[in-house]
Formats: structure tokens, C-alpha cells, sequence
């Protein structure tokens, strides 16, 4: 059994806090890995001067948490737990991680990247009212290819994806590319199968990338939950604009699977446009690969998404792997599902990359 500090993974997940004066009146665990919600709840074990909970492990390889204490006067406090050291970064803030025995980090975190160089642009958007922000990275020779990322400094802060990209170039894993790494702007709204937003990408953001970088090769698109929607969303509309996608736990929102989203501002126009597309029997196909967890709510409806575009034409894959929601879950399966995504597109036929 793995153990970090107050947490333990084995066949099951266990969890302590100390709290030998009992001082908190209830503590409760804060997850998004499935588990049930009626069984959260910490018990005080007078013997051991701690709130205790075990649980059946879900089928994941770690798991990011919080816990919500419960204080006397009725007051609650949402903390990553302070008897485990670990922490891992995310689009919220940090969270506490619990990694089972089965669990490793991807190796190309350790190898050495290629030289290249980092730029800043800021593309005005009429269609938008707005600027959108890309930072840009480059290898060190000319390069034709392109892989453009919503939410890319996210992607790139919390997943490490350009030390991914120079280093995989580097090893000569993938051919090199310009790694184009977009700010997510009003994200709610231009990632929620917004029309204007895929103009607005399509017919300046990209044609401003090829004039800055001299190119005009084939681009490969990608992005997580609404950013993964928004970049299929795209190629939808402008199918011609994409070589490939690769696509992490998309909002493929339908009613059956995702009424918890009904809140969310946008969720009816994602409604029909995934509706949409899921009833279409004409496309014009590109390579694709999805992603998700196994254990999150958005697996339903990716397993809808690529069976649609599967019978559409589409050669695409679908990849569950043993984690949630979350940046980590999405680095750990850029190799080897990116990484034979963009040699599938890129590498030229009869051309060998390392690794053949």
C-alpha cells in the first residue's frame, strides 16, 4: 500500500487527520473521482485521537482531493490536507494527491528538451471586441508544423506540455513543430461552441500564426473540457482549417448524461451543437484521439462522441485512463496518445522517427 502522510492507497483508499484535542467537529473528503457522495464523511476514532475514512478504491491510479473541515461554531473550511505533504497544481489552485502503488510520471518529464525560443503575440479580433493572446514556442529549424492549444498556458504551467513538445522533438520522438499555446480569454464564452469564436480562430487567429511564423503546414488542434469542445467545435464549422485533433475530456454536454451542467450559461447552445453532431451522417473526417478519465462524469459522454465520429469517418481513438477530471490525468496521456496522433499526421510515409 502506498501511503503519503495522512493518506494510504491499496486495494482501499484510506484517509487520516490528526486531531488528538478534537477541535474540528466533522471532516468531509472533496473529490471528483466518483465516489459516493453519502460516504465522504470522516469518523472520530477515540483511540487514535484522529478522523479516519476508507473507502472502495474507484478504478484510478491517484487521486486529487481536498478536505472540508467542519468547525464548532458551524463554520466550514476547504484545505488541502495538512498530514500529507503532497500537493499538485490545477486550474483552482493546488489540491492534495494521494498516488497508488500502480502509478508512475510520465518519463519525457525527465529528459532533456531541444533548444528553441518562446515568443508573445496578441492577435486583435474584431468579431470578438477583443485580443487573443498566444505564446509561441519554436524549435531551432524550420518547421512547417503547427499544434495550436486552448488553454494553453494552463496546459503548459500545470502539464508541462512545452517541455513535452521540446522535449519529444528533441528525442526525435515526433517531427519538430511550433507549439502555439492560446489564452483562454472570455473562456465561458468562447469555448461553449460559440460561432463567433471559431470565426474569429479560423479566420484571423490562425492566418496571423502563419504569417508571424512563416508557414503554412498542416495544423493540428487540442484542448480540454470546454477547450476541447470549442477546438472539434471548430473544425466542424471549418473542417479544411485542422489536420488532426486531440481532444481531453470534451463537454460533450447531452441531457442524459450531463443534467448536473444545466446551470452553466452556455449549456444549451453545447446541447445542440453536440446534438447535432452526433446525428450528423456527412463529415469531413481528420484524424482524432480523446481522452478522459475513467473515472469522471464526462467519460459517457466522450464514449458518445467517438462513436459518432467513428461512424462519421473520423479515424479516431478513444483513451480512458485510471484518473478524473484534471490537468495531471491530461499530461499523462500526451505520450503515447499525442505523440502517435502527431506522427500518424506529420511524419512523412517511409520516413522513420526514433522509436520506429
Amino acid at each position: 500500500m502506498n501511503s503519503t502522510g495522512g493518506a494510504a492507497c491499496g486495494d482501499d483508499l484510506a484517509f487520516r487527520l490528526g486531531d488528538p484535542d478534537r477541535h474540528l467537529a466533522g471532516v468531509r473528503l472533496v473529490q471528483h473521482a466518483g465516489l459516493p457522495a453519502d460516504r465522504l464523511g470522516f469518523g472520530y476514532d477515540d483511540g487514535d485521537l484522529a478522523w479516519r475514512l476508507e473507502l472502495p478504491r474507484p478504478s484510478l491510479w491517484r487521486l486529487e482531493y481536498l478536505l472540508e473541515l467542519h468547525h464548532p461554531d458551524g463554520g466550514t473550511e476547504l484545505v488541502c490536507d495538512p498530514d500529507n505533504p503532497r500537493r499538485v497544481g490545477g486550474a483552482f489552485g493546488d489540491k492534495s494527491v494521494l498516488e497508488c502503488p500502480e502509478y508512475a510520471e510520465p518519463g519525457w518529464l525527465r529528459e532533456t528538451a531541444a533548444d528553441g525560443s518562446w515568443r508573445e503575440l496578441a492577435i486583435p479580433v474584431r468579431g470578438l471586441d477583443a485580443e487573443v493572446a498566444a505564446r509561441v514556442w519554436s524549435p531551432n529549424e524550420p518547421t512547417y508544423r503547427m499544434l495550436v492549444a486552448h488553454d494553453g498556458p494552463e496546459y503548459d504551467r500545470i502539464a508541462a506540455l512545452g517541455h513535452y513538445t521540446a522535449a519529444l522533438v528533441g528525442a526525435g520522438r515526433v517531427p519538430p513543430y511550433h507549439l502555439v499555446l492560446l489564452a483562454p480569454g472570455e473562456r465561458n464564452e468562447w469555448y461553449s461552441a460559440n460561432p463567433a469564436y471559431a470565426r474569429a480562430l479560423v479566420g484571423t487567429v490562425l492566418p496571423r500564426l502563419r504569417a508571424e511564423l512563416g508557414t503554412a503546414g498542416p495544423v493540428v488542434g487540442m484542448g480540454a473540457s470546454l477547450g476541447g469542445l470549442a477546438m472539434l467545435h471548430a473544425q466542424r464549422r471549418y473542417p479544411l482549417a485542422f489536420a488532426g485533433l486531440f481532444l481531453q475530456s470534451g463537454s460533450f454536454f447531452q441531457p442524459r448524461h450531463d443534467r448536473q451542467e444545466s446551470a452553466f450559461s452556455r449549456y444549451n447552445r453545447i446541447i445542440r451543437f453536440v446534438r447535432k453532431v452526433l446525428r450528423d451522417r456527412d463529415a469531413a473526417p481528420v484524424p482524432a484521439v480523446l481522452t478522459c478519465g475513467l473515472v469522471e462524469e464526462n467519460r459517457f459522454n466522450n464514449r458518445d462522441m467517438a462513436a459518432a465520429l467513428a461512424r462519421q469517418g473520423y479515424p479516431v481513438e478513444l483513451a480512458e485512463v485510471p484518473d478524473a477530471h484534471n490537468y495531471t490525468a491530461w499530461r499523462d496521456a500526451f505520450d503515447p496518445h499525442l505523440t502517435g496522433l502527431l506522427r500518424r499526421i506529420w511524419a512523412p510515409a517511409g520516413v522513420p522517427v526514433a522509436g520506429d
